[in-house]
C-alpha cells in the first residue's frame, strides 16, 4: 500500500502532530504498514508559499526544514509529471477547482495510492481513496 500525504498532513506530522487523527498517526508511524509514503512536489511549493506569506513560521532556513521533513523511512517526493499534469485537469466528475488539491488527487490516482487528509472535499470525492 502507498499513501500520499496531503500538504497539511505532512506539515502537521512535523510541526503539530497533535492535529492528526489517531488513525493517520498510526499509519505514518508504522512503516511496516506501507510500501511508500509520498508527498507531491506541489506540497513542497505550498509549504514554501505558506512561509512566504507568513502563515507558518519556522525557526530555521526553509531548505533546512524541508530536508529534515523529507528524511523519513520509505518516503518519496512525487514530481509533477506530464501524466499528473494532464490528469489533474481531467479528473472525473469535476473535482473542485483548487489546483494544488487537483494535483494531489491526480498524484494519488497515478500512484494508485490513498490520500491521508482531513480535507472534506477530498474525503468526499469518490474517485480517490482517502483516510482521516
Amino acid at each position: 500500500m502507498k499513501y500520499v500525504m496531503d500538504t497539511h498532513i505532512w506539515i502537521w506530522w512535523h510541526m503539530k502532530p497533535e492535529m492528526l487523527s489517531k488513525k493517520t498517526k498510526e499509519i505514518i508511524s508504522d512503516t511496516r504498514g506501507y510500501e511508500e509514503m509520498l508527498v507531491s512536489a506541489i506540497s513542497i511549493w505550498e509549504f514554501c508559499k505558506l512561509i512566504q506569506m507568513e502563515r507558518i513560521v519556522i525557526s530555521c532556513d526553509t531548505e533546512e526544514w524541508i530536508k529534515k521533513a523529507i528524511d523519513m523511512p520509505k518516503f518519496r517526493i512525487v514530481p509533477l509529471s506530464t501524466a499528473i499534469s494532464i490528469s489533474s485537469t481531467t479528473l472525473p466528475e469535476g473535482f473542485h477547482s483548487d489546483p494544488a488539491d487537483q494535483i494531489i488527487v491526480a498524484t494519488a490516482r497515478e500512484e494508485n495510492a490513498t490520500i491521508l487528509t482531513s480535507d472534506k472535499k477530498i474525503i468526499s470525492y469518490k474517485h480517490v481513496k482517502s483516510v482521516w
